[in-house]
Formats: C-alpha cells, sequence, structure tokens
C-alpha cells in the first residue's frame, strides 16, 4: 500500500495573510515575521513514492505552494497530475493562469470542475486561452460523483450554498485507504445546505471546514458588514459540532486576517482548543 498524504498547503482566506492594504494586528505580524504568514486555502493529495499530485484549488499562491511542495517531496519540475476546484471566488482558481503560456506552459492538465464552472474557464477571458491552447482540459464533475484518482484514493465534489455568481460551488469528501476528510472552505450557512453538517462530520475521520470568522466582531473591526459576506460562525460550527469534538478531528480553515483565532497570543485559538477543535497551519499534513 503506497502512502498517500494530504498536505494543507494554504489556510487562509482567499486574499491571504498579509491581506492586501490592511495593517492590523494580524497582518503587520505576518508583515513583520514571514512564520505568521498564510497562503490562501489549498490542499495538495501527494503520493510521495510515484511522484505524483494532485491539487484543490488553485489560489493565487500557487506559484509558491508548489515550489514548497515539490521541494519538500523531492518532485523538483513535476506538475500536478489533476486540479480540483470548489468554485470561482478570488482564493481558488486564478493560479491557473500559472499554467498558461507567459508563465509554464503547460500541456494538458486535468481541471476538474462544475458545470458553470467548466464553461467559464472554456468561454471567457483570460481563461479560455488556457483551454484553446491545450494548457488545461476542463472535465465536468457534479454533486455526489465518485471519482478515483488512484486504486485507493476516491474523491467527491458535495455541492455546498456559497454566493455563486459566477459558478457552483462545491465541498471534497476525500477518501484514502486509511482516513475519510471532509473539506468545506467556502459555505454561507450550514443550515442552507441540504445535508446535514452533524450527520456530514459523524461520517468521516477529519474536517477542515469553513473558519473564516469568528464572531462577527472580527468584520466590525474592519469595517465590513457581516451580511455581505456570508461564511458560518466557528462559535456556532464548534456548538453545532461540540459532541463530536472529543471524537473527530476538526480543524478551521479559510482563515480570513481579522480572525483572532490566527491572534498571535493565542487567547481564542487556546479557547477553541480547549473545546476540542484545532486550527489548521500551512504545511500541515494527514496521512490518508
Amino acid at each position: 500500500m503506497s502512502e498517500v498524504i494530504l498536505n494543507v498547503i494554504g489556510t487562509a482566506q482567499d486574499a491571504g495573510l498579509p491581506h492586501p492594504n490592511c495593517f492590523c494586528k494580524n497582518c503587520m505580524e505576518a508583515i513583520q515575521n514571514p512564520r505568521f504568514r498564510r497562503l490562501a486555502a489549498s490542499l495538495a493529495i501527494v503520493f510521495p513514492n510515484e511522484r505524483k499530485w494532485h491539487l484543490i484549488d488553485a489560489s493565487p499562491d500557487l506559484r509558491e505552494q508548489m515550489t514548497k511542495l515539490q521541494l519538500q517531496y523531492g518532485m523538483h519540475g513535476k506538475l500536478m497530475d489533476s486540479i480540483f476546484l470548489t468554485h470561482a471566488h478570488l482564493g481558488h482558481y486564478p493560479g491557473l493562469l500559472f499554467l498558461g503560456r507567459e508563465a509554464i506552459g503547460a500541456t494538458g492538465i486535468p481541471v476538474m470542475a462544475g458545470k458553470k464552472m467548466k464553461q467559464l474557464l472554456e468561454d471567457q477571458a483570460p481563461w479560455s486561452q488556457l483551454t484553446k491552447l491545450g494548457n488545461i482540459q476542463t472535465h465536468e464533475i457534479s454533486d455526489g460523483q465518485l471519482i478515483s484518482i488512484s486504486e485507493q484514493v476516491f474523491i467527491k465534489p458535495v455541492e455546498v450554498p456559497h454566493r455563486n455568481e459566477f459558478s457552483e460551488t462545491f465541498g471534497f469528501i476525500i477518501e484514502g485507504p486509511n482516513k475519510k476528510v471532509l473539506y468545506i472552505p467556502d459555505i454561507d450557512r450550514w443550515h442552507e445546505w441540504k445535508l446535514d453538517i452533524y450527520k456530514a462530520a459523524e461520517e468521516v475521520d477529519i474536517c477542515l471546514l469553513d473558519g473564516t470568522f469568528h464572531s462577527v466582531k472580527d468584520l466590525e473591526k474592519i469595517g465590513r458588514d457581516f451580511r455581505e459576506i456570508p461564511h458560518p460562525l466557528m462559535t456556532e460550527t464548534m456548538d453545532r459540532l461540540q459532541d463530536l469534538a472529543r471524537e473527530k478531528e476538526i480543524y478551521f480553515t479559510h482563515l480570513n486576517h481579522s480572525n483572532p483565532a490566527i491572534d498571535s497570543d493565542r487567547t481564542i485559538r487556546n479557547e477553541i482548543e480547549n473545546r476540542g477543535f484545532k486550527i489548521a497551519d500551512d504545511g500541515m499534513e494527514i496521512q490518508l
């Protein structure tokens, strides 16, 4: 049985940490000290013995994320074997452009996307150049479809509600030989999802869930209206899943720069961890 590693190559909300045009406490620390930086939320499924890897979301930070991954696993110059996309928001697909003529000039990288997302990539510039030049090959995926990326690893898209201005939005269930992971970096509200988050979490070993905002106060501090940027609050998610926190590994990812859970003083992070929940960090590895 070959080794399969899920590498969390980014854990920040779309614009990363430090956030552009922001000098809040979290951003200033990240500006001054690289260890506080966080790259945009993304995952890599790595088969180190076979020198293969698959990407979930092509973030704006893909150039750096890919280099780190290739160096870490001795895959210098080895591009990803496929890319799965959650949706068409800033943090999740602009990295595709690095595969194009102006940069890598890749050939035939399979990109797995929903029907609307696939159409966007094929019809709308600049993405359409990637498909016309054959840098990427788009493949339509659908809710509940089981997709095999190896004999041991399967990915199942699960559609979630999330401000679908340009495309549908998926989370993914990633099933390896030993562990099953639920990955939902973006969702509007748990109660709007056709599935029950408690039952979905029960059926996996590890959850990586939308932790964009800890509470309404996060947005008040930066002058944004919570109603304009719907995400489930971490406090609500913990209340919903509290009974599972001791038996499942439940991580928060896609963390906004304003989120006190990533404050260096660890006050809120300690409260979260004392409840049995965890904060995902860049570079974290999960043995699938």
